[in-house]
């Protein structure tokens, strides 16, 4: 759905950056808050006083995913990597390295990723990282060793502070407990913009047409965190346009269904959809989703949610 416009992507399972010097932000950087974006901004500042290029270390997978009494399926993210990708182009990063995290980088000790990653295939001259940044095997070294290497090898280390939003410390862990407790409005202002998940329009039962409300049923693309159940304010993003809509996250207790469903209805829209990749970016919690002892009751419900968002 989205096309980079000014950055360079490079696999790095087999490059070796030889053109230039670089700066480098590492994280794992699941949502691109406003903590991320402000190291990231950090990053391309200085890297522009250096004469270096800015750039980020984008591993293909989630670190998690690659630890043991982990699996793929258990892993549950904010972005997927082209989001990322969107955000990072708007921020102005001019080259982002991508790498697989596999068992080979898991097991590099800190001296060989930086050996081998930092300076061996980023040729890295200055590196940003979070105060929290952990890397090497089992995770052992953190941002002061990481310092201490940079002095023993030539290239500087800038670490950034945690960025607040009053009390509370801006991180990925906090987000993703926001968005399952349906706390859109906080989980948005940590991200700096609306969660947006993103996947495919699947045929469903057809009860939103038969009530006079159709909705589009969503396939997931990727294993999103979900906000909780009930219904919620949203804006859809469908072959490039914008609508405002109402996205139902449920079981259709109505109707008795044990399947998880996301459903979504476009206000004002009555088209064709199946198979196409639909965006729904999160605004706010409406309702619960309440069991209605008959249909007509559960449209009356959908009128008054729809005049609530309007």
């Amino acid at each position: 759905m989205y096309k980079v416009i000014d950055m360079e992507i490079i696999d790095l399972n087999s490059y070796e950056e030889k053109k230039y010097e670089t700066a480098v932000a590492l994280g794992n950087f699941d949502g691109i808050h406003i903590g991320h974006q402000y190291l990231i901004k950090e990053m391309i500042k200085k890297a522009k006083e250096r004469n270096l290029r800015s750039s980020i270390l984008l591993f293909k997978n989630h670190t998690k995913t690659i630890l043991k009494n982990n699996c793929n399926n258990s892993l549950h993210i904010i972005t997927s990597n082209n989001q990322k990708l969107e955000i990072l182009d708007k921020l102005g990063i001019e080259i982002v390295y991508t790498i697989n995290f596999d068992e080979n980088i898991m097991k590099l000790t800190g001296k060989e990723f930086v050996e081998d990653i930092i300076i061996g295939k980023l040729n890295s001259k200055l590196v940003t990282v979070g105060f929290d940044y952990k890397f090497g095997y089992k995770a052992l070294g953190d941002s002061n060793y990481l310092k201490q290497l940079g002095m023993e090898k030539g290239f500087s280390v800038n670490v950034i502070n945690p960025i607040y939003i009053g009390e509370d410390i801006v991180s990925s862990t906090i987000i993703r407990n926001l968005i399952k407790e349906g706390n859109i409005d906080k989980g948005n202002k940590l991200l700096g913009r609306y969660y947006t998940i993103m996947g495919t329009v699947v045929e469903g039962k057809n009860r939103g047409n038969k009530i006079g409300y159709p909705t589009a049923n969503i396939k997931l693309d990727h294993n999103y965190i979900l906000p909780r159940i009930g219904v919620y304010k949203t804006i859809t993003l469908l072959e490039d346009k914008k609508y405002l809509s109402l996205t139902s996250i449920g079981y259709n207790p109505t109707f008795k269904e044990k399947e998880l469903k996301i459903e979504n209805h476009i206000l004002n829209f009555n088209d064709n959809i199946y198979g196409k990749p639909i965006e729904v970016k999160f605004i706010e919690f409406i309702r619960d989703d309440i069991k209605f002892d008959t249909a007509k009751e559960l449209i009356k419900q959908i009128k008054r949610d729809i005049e609530s968002i309007k």
